[in-house]
């Protein structure tokens, strides 16, 4: 089984961080196209497992995004999990 690729976000700002973190360390296809139904369907379907996401700061990172920003990326990376069995997601405060 091939080693598990990790993926740190941290220090968020704005969405483009997060896409910037997912992009650099997992390797975003070139044809995404920066949005939330982009992100799920690349993430889901063309990065190549298995690999995992570990969120630091995430107080902060609600803070910064807005709750409702913040909680549908979360949805969206936990979704993600649960349809696939080579990702884990990892939240820390």
């Amino acid at each position: 089984m091939p080693l598990t690729k990790t993926c740190v976000i941290e220090r968020v700002g704005s969405l483009d961080d997060v896409y910037r973190a997912l992009d650099a360390q997992l390797g975003l296809p070139p044809h995404f196209g920066r949005n939330l139904d982009a992100l799920f369907d690349s993430l889901a379907n063309d990065v190549e497992g298995p690999f995992a996401i570990e969120w630091r700061d995430t107080v902060a990172a609600r803070a910064a995004l807005g709750a409702p920003l913040f909680d549908s990326l979360i949805d969206l990376l936990r979704e993600v999990a649960d349809e696939r069995d080579d990702v884990t997601l990892r939240l820390e405060p």
